[in-house]
């Protein structure tokens, strides 16, 4: 049977931490549930982040991320970490995402599902966004996480508007809150400068992003990493605006800085059709192999799941 012959889901879980392997792999083996398959995950010791991504039908899928938002919030405390990336939940962010056989309307209803389940389970409660919004302000994944994880857990307990969908009125006190969504791909794409300087990466970034004035379906923030000036990017809607659409404007504007990419990296899958496979930013990804990255080569060879990790360090 094809992979693509019934309602098929992705879902891309964000954790709160990218230094602990670990911590990690046992939150990805609470997601073990027989019709799960997983298709990637790597850690961001820069970022303190980390990225799954799942696929299967509706109701496994939901229900290995509600187990993993319990099991972050058992290993990731965080009164005891920075995260460099906004995070307001030690399982941060999880959204639905459909592949074929199904809405987006239905993977809103499916998020509303998770984060009732979230709150009932684990008392971590939850706000809803992109499709699966409760309420218009919280469309953007950046409003709700507005002040990140320490500033909403002080506007909580005094601003009702701050306040959860689900659950509450305050956050967990370790676990915070996580955002739970509904959304169509998602490139998430970073480029590096050969340049230490942050300054032309977030002007970069300001001009680009589509609250700027810049791209359509562009969000993006200029940070240092490993010793260079990174633009991080999500791009919403490769349709709207391609890959290679965002490096050609990020080349044009680095080069009033004096600088230029060097090197580009893909977080999580990317759609084939998006694949722009002779193109210069292909060219720049690191360690890219497409067997290995595009999303649909990936669904007929999963990975591997870790084993059940029982002493991970709390």
């Amino acid at each position: 049977m094809s992979v693509m012959s019934e309602p098929l889901i992705e879902c891309v879980p964000n954790f709160s931490e990218g230094l602990d392997r670990g911590k990690i792999e046992s939150i990805i083996a609470a997601m073990k549930i027989d019709g799960v398959r997983l298709l990637d995950y790597s850690l961001d010791p820069d970022h303190n982040r980390s990225v799954v991504t799942l696929a299967g039908a509706p109701g496994v899928v939901v229900e290995a991320a509600v187990r993993a938002a319990g099991r972050a919030a058992e290993l990731i405390d965080l009164t005891a970490q920075q995260g460099a990336h906004p995070r307001i939940g030690a399982a941060d962010v999880i959204p639905f995402v459909p592949i074929s056989g199904i809405s987006l309307e239905q993977c809103a209803l499916l998020a509303r599902q998770a984060g009732q389940e979230i709150w009932k389970r684990y008392g971590i409660p939850v706000y809803f966004y992109e499709a699966a919004a409760a309420r218009p302000d919280r469309a953007l994944l950046e409003e709700v996480r507005r002040g990140q994880f320490e500033g909403l857990r002080d506007a909580v307990a005094k601003d009702v508007t701050r306040r959860p969908d689900v659950g509450g009125p305050m956050l967990h006190p370790t676990a915070g809150a996580s955002a739970v969504g509904a959304r169509r791909f998602l490139i998430a794409y970073n480029i590096y400068l050969d340049s230490a300087d942050v300054t032309a990466a977030r002007a970069i970034a300001r001009e680009i992003r589509a609250s700027g004035g810049g791209l359509s379906g562009v969000k993006a923030m200029g940070v240092f990493v490993q010793g260079l000036a990174q633009i991080s990017m999500n791009i919403t809607d490769f349709r709207k605006t391609s890959v290679g659409a965002v490096y050609d404007a990020v080349k044009r504007c680095a080069a009033r800085f004096k600088a230029s990419p060097v090197r580009g990296e893909l977080i999580g899958l990317l759609p084939e059709a998006a694949y722009e496979r002779n193109s210069e930013w292909v060219r720049q990804l690191h360690e890219f192999d497409p067997e290995e990255k595009l999303l649909e080569r990936k669904l007929e060879h999963p990975l591997a799941w870790p084993e059940r990790i029982t002493s991970a360090t709390v």
